[in-house]
C-alpha cells in the first residue's frame, strides 16, 4: 500500500511539473512571439525610412536635373537669340510682333527699361527685371526684343525721343534753333545721368528725326553739307563733352566725400608755397586756397554755364564762318 501510495504521489508529482513546464513553456514561447513582432515592426520602420530618404534624394536629385536643363534651356535660348539678333542687324531691321493687338510695345519696354536704369544705374537693367517690371516672363520678353543689345537700342531711342522739337516749335534762326536742340539734349541727359557712359548702340527712328531736324536748324545757313554737318557735330561734341565731365566731377565728390576739397585745397597750398606755379599764384592772389577752390566748385555746378558755353561756342562758330 506504501509502494502504491508512494507511486500515485509520484505519478502526481510528475504531471505537475508538467503542467509547470508546460505554463512556462508557453510564456516562454509568448514572450519570443513579441519579441519577435517587435524586431520585425523595427525592421520594417527602418525600411520604411530608407525608402521614404531614397525618395527623398531621388526627388532631390530629379530637381536638380530639372533645374539644370532649365538653366541649359535660357542660355541656349539667350545664345541662339543673340545669334539671330547680330545676323538679323539691328531691331529696328524688322518689323515688330505680327499679331494684332501685341501685350508690349516697343515704346513699353523702353519705358520699363529707362526706370530701371534711372533707379539703379545702367547695369541693373536685364531682360528679367525688364520683364518682371512689365508683369512678364523673362522668355515672353524675348518675343519682343532678343537681346540685351537691342534693349539698349530701344532705350537709346526712346530717350532722344525726348530730345525733339515737337512738331512746328523748331525756331527759324539757326543760332536759336541749335540753342534750343543742345538744350533739349542736356535736359535729357540730366534725367538720365547714365546715359552718357552707356553702350553704344544703333541708331533708330528717333535718332535719325534728331539729325533730320539738326539739319533743318542749318538748312537756311549758305554753306556746302560738309560745313553744316561740321556745325552740328561742334555742338554735339560740346554737349556729349560737358555732361561727361560733369558725370565724372559728380562721381568723384561722391567717392571721397566732402573732405576731398578740403585735402585738395591743403595740397594746392604746399605745392604754391613752392613758387614753382607763379600763374596759378596770380590767378588767387591772397584769397585762402580752400576758399577758391570751392568757388570754382559751386561754378562748376551753376545750370546757366551749359548754355553759356554754347552761346559762345555758337559766337565763335558765326564769326569764324562769317555768319553774322
Amino acid at each position: 500500500m506504501y509502494d502504491e501510495a508512494s507511486s500515485t504521489l509520484y505519478e502526481m508529482s510528475r504531471q505537475d511539473d508538467r503542467k509547470k513546464t508546460g505554463r512556462s513553456g508557453g510564456r516562454a514561447l509568448r514572450r519570443g512571439r513579441g519579441d519577435i513582432e517587435r524586431e520585425v515592426r523595427r525592421a520594417a520602420d527602418d525600411v520604411e525610412r530608407e525608402v521614404r530618404r531614397a525618395a527623398a534624394d531621388v526627388g532631390r536629385e530629379a530637381r536638380r536635373a530639372a533645374e539644370q536643363v532649365g538653366r541649359e534651356a535660357r542660355r541656349a535660348a539667350t545664345e541662339a537669340a543673340h545669334e539671330a539678333a547680330d545676323q538679323a542687324g539691328p531691331i529696328w531691321v524688322r518689323p515688330q510682333p505680327g499679331t494684332r493687338s501685341p501685350r508690349f510695345s516697343r515704346v513699353e519696354i523702353a519705358r520699363a527699361a529707362l526706370a530701371i536704369a534711372d533707379e539703379d544705374g545702367i547695369e541693373a537693367v536685364s531682360m528679367r527685371r525688364v520683364a518682371a517690371a512689365l508683369g512678364a516672363g523673362t522668355m515672353s520678353l524675348y518675343y519682343y526684343v532678343q537681346s540685351k543689345d537691342e534693349l539698349l537700342e530701344l532705350m537709346n531711342d526712346a530717350m532722344i525721343d525726348e530730345v525733339l522739337v515737337p512738331e512746328g516749335e523748331l525756331p527759324a534762326d539757326w543760332r536759336d534753333a541749335l540753342t534750343t536742340i543742345a538744350m533739349r539734349g542736356y535736359a535729357a541727359f540730366a534725367r538720365h545721368p547714365w546715359a552718357i557712359e552707356a553702350p553704344p548702340s544703333a541708331p533708330g527712328p528717333n535718332a535719325m528725326r534728331h539729325v533730320d531736324q539738326s539739319l533743318a536748324a542749318v538748312a537756311a545757313l549758305d554753306l556746302d553739307l560738309h560745313t553744316r554737318f561740321e556745325i552740328i557735330t561742334m555742338v554735339d561734341d560740346y554737349l556729349f563733352g560737358f555732361v561727361l565731365r560733369a558725370t565724372q566731377d559728380e562721381r568723384e565728390l561722391r567717392a571721397y566725400g566732402d573732405h576731398f576739397l578740403e585735402a585738395i585745397g591743403d595740397y594746392f597750398s604746399e605745392q604754391l608755397a613752392t613758387g614753382d606755379y607763379p600763374n596759378i599764384e596770380r590767378a588767387i592772389g591772397e584769397r585762402p586756397v580752400r576758399d577758391v577752390i570751392a568757388e570754382l566748385e559751386e561754378l562748376s555746378r551753376d545750370e546757366a554755364r551749359f548754355e553759356r558755353g554754347l552761346a559762345r561756342l555758337l559766337d565763335g562758330i558765326a564769326a569764324s564762318l562769317g555768319l553774322d
